[in-house]
């Protein structure tokens, strides 16, 4: 992507923000202490958008100043999960490494041969739907069939495990970083 396409990006980014937000160009002017022609230069690409004015516009319309400058282009967009094994699963990354929300969102085929041995606990809480079979997901003393078409979600300082119950089974789940941490490949910590 060239300079000038990166530019015209910028310039789309800070009039949809101003105008989302209801602000006039006076409106913002006031809150990032430029003057309000100035600022429609630069949304109109009659001036040049300098970094240290960036910065304030970024704050000012609540936002970083990565995002309102990060290209455009498919490699932002489409994820291309490449399967990781294990004995007894298969996990598919669907988010991104260090995802800005703080989850990671995985998909996994679990069968009988993953043993992750006992139940474990870790700060946080988990979420799974399941895509297709059922699992027998224990938590405490209790053990629970989840089944295709239902979701769980529960805080994971309850000792849990997961496991197909009768067959494979297919989950989309949800960790927060102690979870990506406790369960995903290339992430394991002992419990």
């Amino acid at each position: 992507m060239t300079q000038d396409a990166i530019d015209e990006v910028v310039r789309q980014r800070i009039r949809s923000l101003r105008v989302a937000r209801g602000w006039t160009l006076d409106t913002l002017a006031a809150r990032c202490y430029l003057s309000a022609s100035t600022l429609s230069r630069i949304e109109t690409g009659h001036r040049r958008i300098a970094l240290d004015q960036l910065v304030p516009i970024a704050q000012a319309l609540g936002t970083t100043l990565d995002q309102l400058v990060e290209p455009e282009g498919d490699d932002d967009v489409v994820i291309r999960p490449e399967p990781e094994m294990r004995p007894g699963s298969t996990v598919w990354l669907l988010s991104r490494e260090r995802d800005r929300r703080g989850v990671t969102i995985a998909k996994m085929r679990i069968t009988a041969e993953r043993d992750e041995g006992g139940p474990g606990v870790h700060p946080g809480y988990e979420w799974f739907a399941v895509l297709s079979g059922t699992v027998r997901l224990t938590l405490g003393e209790r053990t629970i069939l989840v089944r295709e078409g239902q979701a769980a979600e529960f805080s994971t300082m309850t000792p849990h495990s997961i496991h197909a119950h009768e067959g494979p089974v297919e989950i989309l789940t949800i960790f927060d970083h102690d979870g990506e941490r406790a369960h995903l490949p290339g992430h394991q910590h002992p419990r």
